[in-house]
Order: structure tokens, then C-alpha cells, then sequence
């Protein structure tokens, strides 16, 4: 993301910390909220099934009761964008805040590869519900964001089409860079037939990331669909527990696919041990130096100064800066005397004894 901008703490309340993105005119709000069990669940594919949905619950819920604070939301309708969006307690999080559900909208657009390129999006299933002048909540992963547009764009036009407007939207994302970008062509755009229409809040669970735009350095990422750091805004929180462990930073992304690892948890087993086999079977081709400096996001050695602007801290307590940049500086030093294939071997093992149950 652009070099000038930056985050500012908004709240930390019941564990969960709140920052919120500046430093350029945005039509809309975006937030990055931080919390343990969401940390957890992002560094750990081992968890799967129910525990996604709960690890998600806290964070949500302390951010719903701020908007509610706030006047963003009193009538609510959750657009329920099928399957990655039944990862998000959003229903959960209302009911615990106090915030009137009117109705539940279902749409299903799903991902059409070819040779594992993505090749576009199709809508197999809708049901929607209008609730004319209400807040319309989401809760998906956001990456390329074609998915979000077309459903948002076919929502809009069921509204448009009965005379009725919506006052705002929320979107709660493990999600990318892009949807900044999306999200403020949105805004224009809706504005023009919804005058009033307030915008979007959109809440990214650890980080704004990106996406990458090729297979990356160990040649095996999808292009669009993996996420990692470079380029985005990290919370300092969730910086700090990944680098705390040697292997998290490596994986494939920080989610995998999240309707996968939820209801289809074979699928999400064959995808994470894949990953790994690969990098195994790649490990003498990939220099680690390059590696490790794709998944910081920023060449090494770096100065204080052009991390904290890099990593866009520069209006963060500088006692939290400075001990971020050192620990970053010691796990660059800890892993110089690492091996790729050592890592890879550990994680397959690891992973397969977690999830025995599920490996066909």
C-alpha cells in the first residue's frame, strides 16, 4: 500500500485491539482488528470445522458493539456470500450486541479454475431479502474481490429494482489490498443512484494483506487467491506471534480456503500437505534469504526508519516499534542456521498427526 499511510489505535477493549487505516481521503472506513483467537486460527492450519467460526467470535462481537456505540447499526441484514461467509459469526456476534437481525440474504458465487488459474465467477444460488434504509452485513474473504463485486453489484440492482436504498455496509474480511482499492469505486458508484448512501466499513481481521500477482519465489503460491505481507499493513500484534515461531510465516497464506478449512476439511488437508511436498520437493531450488524477504515484504538488511515506514507504524508507540523491529531483526538471525526442507518435513509430520482422521 501507499507509503504515507498509516494506522492508528482506535480502542483495545476486552483483549481485542482496533486500529484504524489514514493518512489519505477515503470515502469509506477501514479497520484492522486484532485478537488472540484470531491470531491463533490465522498462524495454525491445524484448526479446522466448528473452531474457525469460534476462534472468529470475539473480535467480531467487540467490533459489532462498536459500531452499535457508534450509530452504524441498529437493523441489520446479513448478506451470507456462500461458502467462505460461514466462517463469520456475524448472526452470533448481533445477537450477543444486541443488534436486530431483520432478515438473512444467500447468495453462492463460486470460483471457476482453469489448470489452477483463476478463470472467473459464477452465481449458482440466491435468495435475498430486501430490507429497505438498513445496514446490509458481510462477512467473506476478500483476495481478488471479483466475488464481492458481483454479488454487491446484484444486490444493488435487487434494490434498485424495487425503489429501495441501503443506508450502509459492513464487511468483516480476512482479506487483501484490493478491497481498498474496490471498496472506494463501490462508494462512487452507488452514490450516484443512492445519494445518501454512507459508504462501507470494513473491518480486515489482522492485516490488510496482498495477494500474489505470480507464484512467488518458491514457485508453488496461486496467483490472486495466496495472501502474505508484502505490501499491505500487519497488525503489530499479529507481527509479533508469527515471528514469536519459526514456521508460521512460511506457510502457503495465512488462510488457505476458508470454506474448505470449515466444511470440506479433507479438501483443506490435501491443499495444506500439498503445499508443503512441494516446497519439500523444491527445497535445494529456493534461496531462503529470498524467500524470507517475499514473506516480511521488504528486502533485509533494513533500518528502523524504512521499517516503521514500510510497515506503515509511524504513528504507533515507538516502545512497541522498537521491540518489533528488534524481534524481527532476531528471527532473520535465528534462521540462518534453518533448512527449508528440515521445516517442511517437520510441518508435514505435524500436521498429519493433527489431522490423521481426515487424510484419506
Amino acid at each position: 500500500m501507499e507509503s504515507r499511510l498509516y494506522i492508528e489505535k482506535e480502542f483495545s477493549e476486552q483483549g481485542v485491539d482496533c486500529y484504524k487505516l489514514k493518512g489519505k481521503d477515503y470515502l469509506n472506513h477501514y479497520y484492522i482488528v486484532s485478537e488472540s483467537e484470531t491470531r491463533k486460527l490465522m498462524n495454525t492450519p491445524e484448526i479446522v470445522g466448528y473452531e474457525v467460526y469460534r476462534c472468529m467470535l470475539p473480535a467480531t462481537s467487540q467490533m459489532m458493539y462498536y459500531f452499535k456505540e457508534n450509530g452504524k447499526v441498529s437493523c441489520a441484514n446479513i448478506l451470507s456470500i456462500l461458502r467462505g461467509a460461514l466462517n463469520y459469526p456475524l448472526e452470533e456476534a448481533c445477537y450477543r450486541e444486541h443488534v436486530r437481525i431483520h432478515d438473512i440474504s444467500f447468495l453462492s458465487s463460486e470460483r471457476v479454475f482453469n489448470e489452477e488459474e483463476l478463470a472467473g465467477l459464477k452465481i449458482k444460488y440466491s435468495k435475498l431479502t430486501m430490507v429497505p434504509d438498513s445496514t446490509l452485513l458481510i462477512g467473506d474473504i476478500i483476495a481478488s474481490g471479483e466475488t464481492l463485486i458481483q454479488c454487491l453489484e446484484y444486490v444493488t440492482d435487487f434494490y434498485r429494482a424495487s425503489g429501495a436504498a441501503l443506508r450502509n455496509i459492513i464487511i468483516f474480511t480476512i482479506g487483501g489490498t484490493k478491497a481498498v482499492e474496490i471498496l472506494e469505486r463501490l462508494t462512487e458508484k452507488f452514490r450516484e443512484f443512492w445519494p445518501a448512501f454512507e459508504g462501507f466499513y470494513c473491518v480486515f481481521y489482522e492485516g490488510i494483506f496482498s495477494t500474489y500477482q505470480d507464484r512467488g519465489v518458491s514457485g508453488v503460491n496461486i496467483p490472486d487467491v495466496d495472501f502474505y505481507w508484502k505490501d499491505g499493513i500487519i497488525s503489530p500484534e499479529f507481527r509479533r506471534v508469527t515471528l514469536s515461531m519459526r514456521d508460521p510465516l512460511f506457510e502457503k497464506c495465512i488462510i488457505y480456503d476458508g470454506g474448505a478449512r470449515r466444511y470440506e476439511i479433507h479438501e483443506h488437508v490435501n491443499e495444506v500437505l500439498g503445499f508443503w511436498r512441494d516446497i519439500r520437493d523444491r527445497a535445494d531450488r529456493i534461496q531462503m534469504k529470498d524467500l524470507l524477504e517475499e514473506k516480511l515484504g521488504h528486502g533485509t538488511p533494513i533500518t528502523y526508519e524504512d521499517w516503521v515506514l514500510d510497515c506503515h507504524y509511524g504513528h504507533l508507540n515507538p516502545s512497541v516499534t522498537h521491540w518489533l523491529y528488534q524481534q524481527e531483526l532476531g528471527y532473520i538471525e535465528s534462521l540462518k542456521r534453518t533448512d527449508l526442507r528440515e521445516i517442511a518435513d517437520e510441518r508435514i509430520r505435524d500436521f498429519t498427526d493433527s489431522l490423521r482422521k481426515y487424510i484419506l
